[in-house]
């Protein structure tokens, strides 16, 4: 990869971020001084760091040494060997790679953290200040750490240590993750291997896991119950399962041979929120940039504190459904069967609101499960 490629990326990156200004204009304007602040720190980044390298770039072109294959592979064996949780990240916080110790840490596999924003892990209060800190390591700003939640463990700080790392076939730095127990660090719970004692199960964390084997029972059960050949019924009996229960919004739009038609809105009851009902359930979801998109691409989005306000479209006087809806966190999922080749038949959008948990990546993966047992239902012949 060039020098240039590596600014493209760069700028690119920037252009995500002024999008993502644009978006939260609708925040209340009691909100609007944080905005401004980070929109004159984005102009300070292109006038200090985006056009010296534009005018660098313009006189000369600089390639990048191919890489000893041997070298990476060894680096590779010791990055996941290590007994300490390390992650891959890039300036967003996307995860490029997760050690072994980083999985056992965080309960999620490495194969489905990859490509998703490590931030999903962590409470939703923590997430903006790990993507501002990942983003100024990456641009060479140094350094620095910060103490942490998981959303699985909110009661235990950890402290995430963030530095620049130049790999071999990255465009440019990629940020380098380390989180270790605050506990430990300081050493209030320092103890010798020799007396430690085993640790006891994480009762919390048993619960959620019970949970979401109940919510995966009660759904086939519904499922295996419900009418055949029936697509449009299969989603409202899915979607009855999950109401209240999993999410406050349950959205479902089907896709079969035609354009996207939404089948199926159940949201909180009461009379303030007859009116944002009425609205969701009107609306085209060809306006949904993010249904859009996952019945086309057949992936799903997991969302913590979305950024793009926008994302879900606007009601009727332009204002966007998420800030109306007060959601906290969003799942949307192609119902489509196990295969890659199996055709998107529709898309499901769970909404979380106010002071709610927010999604985890686990209970992402169990959604994920869940739309493919919805799409086999929605097939099943007479």
């Amino acid at each position: 990869m060039t020098q240039t490629d590596e600014f493209g990326e760069d700028l690119a990156d920037f252009v995500r971020r002024v999008g993502e200004l644009r978006a939260a204009r609708g925040l209340p304007l009691q909100e609007q001084q944080t905005l401004l602040d980070a929109a004159l720190f984005e102009l300070q980044h292109v006038a200090e760091n985006l056009w010296p390298r534009y005018e660098r770039l313009a006189t000369q072109g600089t390639g990048r040494a191919s890489p000893d294959r041997a070298e990476e592979q060894l680096l590779k064996a010791v990055f996941q060997l290590l007994p300490v949780p390390v992650a891959l990240t890039g300036g967003d916080t996307v995860v490029r790679r997760m050690n072994a110790a980083a999985t056992e840490l965080t309960g999620v596999r490495a194969g489905h953290a990859a490509g998703r924003p490590l931030a999903g892990l962590l409470r939703p209060g923590d997430r903006a200040a790990l993507r501002t800190q990942a983003a100024a390591v990456a641009r060479g700003e140094g350094d620095r750490s910060l103490r942490v939640h998981l959303q699985q463990r909110p009661s235990e700080p950890l402290l995430a240590t963030l530095a620049a790392l130049r790999t071999p076939n990255e465009p440019q730095p990629v940020v380098l993750v380390v989180f270790q127990s605050d506990a430990l660090r300081t050493g209030r719970k320092l103890r010798s291997a020799a007396g430690a004692r085993p640790a006891l199960p994480d009762l919390a964390e048993a619960t959620r896991h019970a949970e979401l084997m109940d919510l995966l029972d009660s759904m086939t059960t519904a499922l295996l119950s419900g009418q055949v050949a029936d697509p449009e019924g299969t989603l409202a009996t899915a979607a009855s399962v999950l109401d209240g229960r999993f999410a406050d919004w349950v959205i479902a739009d089907l896709f079969a041979d035609a354009p996207l038609r939404r089948t199926t809105v159940l949201g909180p009851a009461g009379a303030g929120a007859e009116a944002l009902l009425k609205t969701i359930t009107d609306q085209d979801p060809a306006a949904c940039p993010l249904v859009v998109e996952s019945a086309r691409s057949g992936s799903p989005a997991l969302q913590v504190r979305p950024d793009d306000l926008e994302c879900f479209g606007r009601d009727g006087t332009g204002a966007s459904v998420l800030l109306q809806a007060e959601v906290t966190s969003l799942l949307c999922v192609p119902l489509r069967g196990p295969q890659d080749s199996d055709p998107v038949l529709g898309v499901l959008t769970l909404f979380r609101t106010g002071t709610r948990l927010a999604f985890s990546m686990a209970e992402a993966r169990v959604i994920d499960v869940i739309s493919h047992h919805i799409a086999l239902a929605m097939r099943r012949p007479v």
